[in-house]
């Protein structure tokens, strides 16, 4: 080999190192650019999620103590019921995001143990029927005995979101359905309902921790979708696998996701 060949070679071999580089630092800016955004939506719909709660609060218990003296006893019991139902959404929501602490930030998984779906099945119902007692959930598992690696206590908090926003969300819903099937070596999860669906230009949106306020009905109610539809994806990631949302072709709304049976190598 001559020294021409040798020094074309080291040429090439500079330029493609400098453009490996080039192409690392341009994938890293544009994930931190990525991680930024979905930092500051996350911040924004906490904002927006918190804000009525706590103005709800706040203005019961001012309406209480500037009236002690002549407030009657039965709107006193109605201010005090609805301030416990604003703090217990917001205990619940503190969840939420405390949840998504519990996920390595440096290796984004979580710790895995294996878990009977029956019985995971079983503590996601008595904890929803605890808020929402009168909304039946119809439930359909395999037969046979199966046991998926998982957090628990985190896609507890997955099932419990998606059946939680059906209830609040899904207009004109009368059945919600929680579905698990096995396939390829993976549980497949599906939580369905009859409901008004999904509005089409909320659908990319779902899972970023942001929705348009501005295309939301401005009718004094609180959401909290957007977080709680965040925290379920960072989840489902965490786990190695992704949250899909569609509506569906008879009406209502899917929300779907599978985890594995088995521990990949990586795990």
């Amino acid at each position: 080999m001559n020294m021409a060949t040798t020094l074309v070679m080291l040429i090439v071999s500079v330029m493609t190192s400098t453009l490996t580089t080039q192409i690392s630092i341009q994938q890293e800016e544009k994930a931190a650019a990525e991680r930024e955004r979905m930092r500051a939506n996350l911040l924004r719909a906490i904002s927006h999620d918190l804000r009525t709660p706590l103005t709800s609060i706040y203005g019961a218990c001012s309406v209480m103590l500037d009236n002690r003296d002549t407030l009657p006893e039965e709107k006193q019991l109605t201010l005090l019921g609805d301030m416990r139902k604003d703090a217990d959404w917001l205990i619940r929501m503190v969840e939420n995001l405390l949840s998504v602490t519990r996920i390595d930030e440096k290796k984004k998984m979580v710790s895995k143990v294996p878990t009977v779906l029956e019985e995971l099945i079983d503590t996601v119902l008595v904890k929803f029927y605890k808020h929402y007692p009168d909304q039946p959930v119809e439930v359909s598992i395999p037969d046979e005995f199966v046991s998926i690696p998982m957090d628990a206590m985190l896609i507890e908090q997955v099932l419990i979101n998606i059946l939680e926003n059906a209830v609040v969300h899904a207009r004109g819903m009368t059945r919600v359905s929680l579905t698990v099937t096995v396939e390829a070596g993976r549980a497949c999860f599906c939580i369905s309902d009859d409901g008004c669906g999904i509005p089409a230009q909320r659908l990319n949106d779902l899972f970023t921790g942001y929705l348009d306020r501005d295309r939301e009905v401005s009718d004094g109610q609180r959401t909290g979708m957007g977080i709680g539809l965040f925290v379920c994806a960072a989840i489902i990631r965490a786990h190695g696998s992704e949250i899909h949302a569609c509506n569906l072709p008879q009406g209502g709304a899917a929300f779907s996701f599978a985890l594995d049976m088995e521990e990949s190598d990586e795990q």
